[in-house]
This record gives C-alpha cells, structure tokens and sequence, in this order.
C-alpha cells in the first residue's frame, strides 16, 4: 500500500464522523444556455436522430445544473430485509409513467458514511429520468469490495423486487459511490461488464488494476483531498481503465474529499450529463462533455476521450 493510502486509512475515521457538517450547502444555479445538437462528424447521422432512450426535453445549461430535474419523482422506502446483498436505502423514481422505462442508479457511500450523507443524488438523478437508489451499507467499515457487490445486489433488487421495478429498464444500469463507495463503483464495474456507465467520486481502493472495466467510466477527483489524494488515486485509476470505450476525469478545484457529500453543481452537471449519454445513449447531452470543458472557478482539471470523438 503507497503513503498516500496509508495516510488515508489514519484519518478516514476522523473525516468520516465530521462528514455530517457537509450536508448543508446548497447547489448554485447557472445562467441559462440554448441547446445545441452535437456537431456534423462522423457520426452525425446516428447522433442527430433522436435515441429510443431519450427521455425528457431538450437540455439546457439552466435544466442540467438545476437542484431539480423536468421529472416528478417519488421516494420509496427500502426497508432492511427487503432484498439480498445489501442493507437498506431509498429509491427515488420518476412517477410518470408516459415515455416508457428508465435507467437505474446504484449509490454508495463511503467509508464510516450514513446514507444521509449521499442521499443528495438521488432526487437530483431521478428528478433527470432515472430511477435511483442510495445504499445504507451493510456496515459502515465495508470495503470497496464489499461495497460493490452491495451495488450490484441493489441493482437487481430494483429490477426484480422493488416497487419501482416496472420502470426500469433492466438493461439500462449503472453505478455511483464516494470514497471507498467510489472504490466500490470500480469494483462493480470490473464484476459486470454489463454496466452502462460508472461514475466514481473521490475513489478510494487498494487496487489499481482497473483494465477489465467495460463501461465508460467518469472519475471525479478534488485537489485538495488528503483522503484519497488525486494524483495517486483518481488520476491513476483513471490512467488503468484501458479497456472502457469512453472515459473522463474532472478534478474539483478548491475541493476537498468531502466536497461529494453536499449538494454541488459542478458534480451533478457531469454526472447527469454522463449517465444521459451512456445509460440512455442521448446524444443531446454530448454538448456538456465535448469539446473537453476548460478548467475554470470549478474545474482544476478535465480530460477524457471526448465521447464518439
């Protein structure tokens, strides 16, 4: 294990009890933008006709960045008990039922982390068109890999079992977490090539050998996280995942490890747009990942494979 994960395991505990005093701050809203198609290319064709899986109207800078989506959504309690694998948690679902199933989202939290602290993405997600789920884990000291086959047993709670089950697409599946639910999110991926996407914030695992993940993968860093430091965890996780067909990596700016557990706009603005494009294959969020975004008030850091460029 490098010095930086043997840092991060002697003040995780610390940091974790502290996380509650992160939930308050709210999201900043952006000035509105028109929306755009993707450019002529290669694949323009395929792009500019609209996909089966589109869901919503067309987005905007405003709609994408906004704490709530165009969707009405319901929370569903899910009791301990209810499905294998995992402990309890919540699902947030889309009530309209008139544009056919959506995707659905698995979510962790991290290390000595309640649900409470990432329960924040679940009506911001689902209030997007997707069905959500943010996970109690079975304890709070699970390991990453503990962690992602909590995931996975979410996911197919909610494709079978849940109240919600009738309107997911059971194909359409992908995974969040934070920190070592971040490590988790690598660790489901790497189990099942099936993912649609993954998108890992502030990733903390012992493994760096991330080459058999299939989906296209997001990885969200801060730089200034003495937790799972960026430049030896996020970066070099992102730098192993060679077998995804897409891929990107954003580093918060001014941003610390528990930056992912508060209502953020810059978070949500690219994991909405990332789920869009690969969970539902809508090519009209392509605007928001590519050309690349610069780094600016928000963004330290930003590369990636610019999707179908």
């Amino acid at each position: 294990m490098n010095r930086h994960a043997t840092h991060a395991l002697r003040v995780l505990p610390a940091v974790a009890l502290a996380a509650a005093a992160a939930l308050a701050p709210a999201a900043q809203a952006a000035a509105p933008a028109s929306p755009v198609r993707p450019a002529a290319g290669p694949l323009a064709a395929r792009l500019l006709a609209a996909g089966p899986y589109e869901r919503g109207p067309d987005p905007t800078e405003a709609s994408i960045t906004a704490e709530r989506g165009p969707f009405a959504i319901e929370k569903i309690d899910v009791p301990a008990g209810s499905g294998a694998g995992f402990n309890k948690g919540t699902i947030y679902a889309p009530t309209d039922r008139s544009q056919g199933t959506f995707g659905a989202i698995a979510v962790s939290p991290g290390f000595l982390s309640a649900q409470a602290l990432i329960d924040w993405y679940g009506p911001r997600l689902a209030s997007q068109g997707f069905v959500v789920m943010t996970l109690e884990t079975n304890s709070l000291l699970d390991v990453p890999a503990a962690r992602g086959e909590q995931l996975l047993a979410a996911l197919d709670y909610m494709t079978g079992k849940s109240k919600a089950k009738d309107r997911i697409d059971a194909s359409r599946l992908a995974v969040m977490g934070h920190s070592m639910g971040g490590g988790g999110t690598l660790e489901a991926a790497n189990k099942r090539a099936s993912l649609r996407a993954a998108v890992p914030l502030a990733p903390w695992d012992t493994d760096y050998d991330w080459k058999n993940v299939k989906a296209p993968t997001m990885i969200m860093g801060a730089d200034n996280d003495q937790i799972a430091p960026a430049d030896s965890m996020a970066e070099k996780y992102y730098g192993s995942l060679t077998a995804v067909p897409e891929k990107a990596y954003l580093e918060l700016k001014n941003a610390g490890h528990l930056a992912f557990n508060s209502p953020n706009t810059t978070i949500a603005k690219y994991a909405i747009a990332w789920m869009k494009r690969f969970v539902d294959e809508d090519a009209r969020y392509e605007r928001f990942l590519c050309p690349e975004p610069s780094p600016d008030a928000a963004i330290a850091q930003y590369e990636g494979t610019c999707p179908t460029g």
